[in-house]
């Protein structure tokens, strides 16, 4: 069976997970983090995408970014993943693959679900039980958008700016948004959606990204079709 194609749309922001191969770890000591990092820092612009979150997990990478062109996203991890990969196997003098195939992607609805997003990918290590709080984990950009620190590898995305004004009240506000957990719910949607490489949001953004690109962009009902009758 041929491969689904990713439903990817400049402009259009993306959720996308790469993963250790085998679930296996591809970050064995900080300075792989900070290695990955730097060049998360020096790829994205040469490739035409705003990074507006991401998260380096011990078997997996979480990024949340906007596309400029549709071969974008594909490019900015096709880079990092070959650098990265080079570089481990240089640094512990392995061989073969690290990452498991492809990347997974989703397109997010902006307006109800970037913020969303953002929040299930800076709260991975809570969920897997690495910190009590995102500002306890070093490897992502909580530290940017909810304590102002830099790392010069996030663009953040507008809803993200209009929180508020002033830079002091958008953090307040930005952690203000952390004093709640996210709803089972929301983070099985956005699981789905990712894993399965389908939009995420509302009936109608998904209805609109589908007529933009021809194809189905959310999970088709189980079961096999039912036959029209003849007569």
């Amino acid at each position: 069976m041929p491969r689904r194609s990713r439903i990817i749309v400049p402009g259009v922001p993306l959720h996308i997970i790469q993963r250790g191969n085998n679930r296996q770890p591809c970050f064995f000591a900080d300075e792989d983090y900070q290695h990955y990092i730097e060049w998360l820092k020096e790829y994205p612009q040469s490739a035409g995408c705003s990074i507006h979150a991401f998260v380096l997990m011990t078997n997996n990478v979480h990024l949340l970014l906007t596309p400029q062109r549709n071969e974008s996203a594909g490019t900015l991890m096709k880079r990092l993943g070959q650098r990265y990969v080079q570089f481990i196997n240089r640094t512990y003098k392995r061989t073969g693959t690290l990452w498991e195939g492809r990347f997974r992607s989703s397109v997010i609805e902006q307006e109800s679900y970037l913020l969303l997003c953002q929040r299930y990918i800076e709260l991975n290590p809570v969920r897997a039980g690495m910190v009590d709080h995102p500002s306890q984990y070093r490897w992502s950009s909580y530290r940017q958008n909810g304590q102002g620190e830099r790392f010069e590898v996030n663009d953040p995305h507008e809803f993200y700016l209009k929180l508020a004004e002033a830079h002091e009240e958008r953090l307040l506000a930005y952690r203000a948004l952390f004093r709640h957990e996210l709803p089972p719910g929301e983070i099985d949607k956005i699981r789905k959606a990712t894993n399965g490489n389908f939009a995420l949001g509302s009936s109608r953004f998904s209805e609109e990204i589908g007529e933009m690109l021809g194809r189905r962009v959310i999970p088709g009902k189980a079961g096999r079709p039912r036959k029209k009758d003849s007569g």
